[in-house]
């Protein structure tokens, strides 16, 4: 009897937790969106449906004739009086008629607006047709004039000037029409040597860097941090000592984020083997030599590598 309670047990824990794998990412990315949904329509939406519920009580009386008027704009004198009653108000110490109108007529058209879901939704259609517009106009020559010119006043802000550059090199770099600017996942040896990091090849290394630190080719390579890949360290490293990883951007961000949970599927390695099967490419790195695999984008001029062949070592044919 008690091995068959701690079978069932153990039963009871393994389906548990398997249902929690299988449902749990579904979950997770649901409340994700709602959260976001909700944060959009209640900050960005919501203004916007205040803003145009003000414009619709001011457009009545001008476009609507007096006898075909809507119930939610006709405030009796009755009405009146019981607003007033209900909020304490005395006629010798309160805002005038037209006053108490114009805020009884306000909330009795949210009633309404709130009512009806497609006029909820008003304000989400028209931030996003006010983003589309400032898209379409932003991206015409008079229109990219101008904002260069309006962004140049605006960054001279003391305050804003500390914040908005950082702001706007974070939103191009994940809404920007350049593509990214990491050209290849690597292998390089971070925080010391014998310790690995997956890291970016953002591009050659700035002249004055690669002229001090000596002969050979060096490579700009980004160390992202976990679970923020957008934060890290920029680091100048010598081609040589880098190693190419076959996988996409993508599945190394997905692998840094996770903290190397989620391993890409060609790279996932038995017991005793090395991480990305790279053992060749270790120890050539070690013995001084070329990493096999990044001579084959090296070649050529306008190779990572280095000019005339190989993946960027020192020697005649690479240069700083």
């Amino acid at each position: 009897m008690p091995a068959q309670r701690r079978k069932g047990a153990s039963n009871f824990r393994r389906f548990f937790l398997r249902g929690l794998t299988v449902l749990l990412p579904s979950i997770l990315t649901l409340w994700i969106l709602w959260s976001a949904f909700i944060f959009v329509f209640n900050r960005v939406a919501e203004p916007i449906n205040v803003g145009l519920r003000a414009v619709v009580i001011r457009a009545v009386p001008a476009i609507v004739h007096p006898d075909i008027q809507p119930d939610w704009y006709r405030v009796t004198d009755e009405e009146v009086a019981a607003y007033r009653a209900v909020k304490g108000l005395t006629p010798t110490k309160s805002p005038d008629e037209a006053e108490l109108r114009g805020e009884i007529r306000r909330a009795e058209l949210e009633k309404v607006w709130r009512a009806h879901w497609y006029l909820q939704g008003a304000g989400l259609v028209v931030a996003i047709s006010l983003i589309y517009l400032a898209g379409l106009v932003l991206g015409g020559f008079l229109g990219r004039k101008l904002y260069i010119r309006l962004e140049r006043i605006i960054s001279r802000v003391p305050g804003f000037k500390q914040v908005y550059p950082h702001v706007k090199q974070l939103v191009d770099l994940i809404l920007g029409d350049k593509p990214m600017a990491f050209n290849k996942v690597v292998m390089v040896q971070f925080p010391r040597t014998g310790n690995w990091a997956i890291a970016f090849v953002t591009g050659r290394a700035m002249r004055d860097m690669s002229a001090a630190a000596g002969p050979g080719e060096y490579l700009t390579v980004f160390v992202p941090n976990t679970p923020t890949p957008f934060t890290g360290f920029t680091l100048t490293i010598p081609a040589a000592e880098v190693i190419e990883v076959p996988i996409s951007i993508d599945e190394a961000l997905r692998y840094v984020i996770t903290g190397g949970v989620l391993v890409p599927g060609q790279q996932q390695t038995a017991a005793g083997e090395m991480l990305f099967s790279a053992v060749d490419r270790v120890e050539a790195v070690a013995a001084g030599g070329v990493a096999p695999g990044l001579g084959a984008h090296a070649a050529g001029p306008g190779g990572i590598g280095g000019r005339g062949g190989g993946a960027g070592g020192a020697g005649p044919g690479s240069g700083a």
